[in-house]
């Protein structure tokens, strides 16, 4: 049973989750105003209820987890988003993710390869009301042709590679944030698409995610 009441004692948690990450690095204060405003909870069992704002991850079910608040705010930052870009999310998982970027001001279009977590999205009232997130079933290595270029691509899964279908849904000028490799660990990219097509990378923290993988689930 998710929680739907956001109450006062919610809300001086996230400002608390607010300082410890902005002590953590996040600097952009749309990000952090974002966070504080988002009930993390909502998303979670209400078992989690009194841990919710604690700044690590928790399991959703079907072997995934809501990312921890830190990475959230940390991919986000690196995408520089624009009000109203087109944004690709691979791994919506429990929309905590996709929630943050809508609130950020964006068109996103998140695929998700579990059926259970994908129908359970489809009845989460709370989401009604995010009219920019469009939500899929489907293979995050295929992307949605149908739907880009997209002015980012974020990744929220551990990625072996980096998918060459979602750098050709990459607008020239555009950006894509992927935690690579495999094993425990990865190594946050931040790659953007020049306007030759040619793609130039950048390196960031290491972090560890559940891995990215191909087809769907049933």
């Amino acid at each position: 049973m998710r929680p739907t009441v956001d109450e006062y004692r919610h809300k001086g948690l996230r400002r608390k989750l607010v300082d410890v990450i902005s002590a953590k690095g996040i600097t952009d204060e749309q990000v952090l105003s974002v966070i504080g405003n988002v009930p993390r909870h909502f998303f979670l069992d209400s078992a989690f209820d009194d841990v919710a704002y604690e700044d690590r991850a928790f399991p959703i079910g079907e072997g995934q987890t809501i990312s921890q608040p830190f990475t959230v705010a940390y991919q986000t930052q690196l995408l520089q988003l624009q009000p109203n870009m087109k944004v690709l999310e691979i791994g919506t998982g429990s929309a905590y993710q996709a929630v943050v970027l809508a609130e950020m001001g964006v068109k996103v279009f998140t695929i998700e390869r579990q059926k259970k977590l994908f129908e359970s999205n489809k009845v989460f009232a709370f989401l009604k009301k995010y009219i920019n997130i469009k939500f899929f079933y489907g293979d995050g290595f295929l992307g949605l042709p149908t739907y880009g270029p997209f002015d980012r691509v974020i990744i929220t899964a551990a990625a072996p590679i980096v998918p060459p279908k979602l750098i050709e849904q990459l607008k020239h000028g555009g950006m894509m944030v992927i935690p690579l490799g495999v094993g425990d660990v990865q190594q946050m990219r931040r790659i953007t698409k020049n306007a030759d097509g040619s793609l130039s990378e950048e390196r960031f923290s290491d972090f560890s995610f559940v891995p990215m993988l191909e087809g769907k689930r049933q």
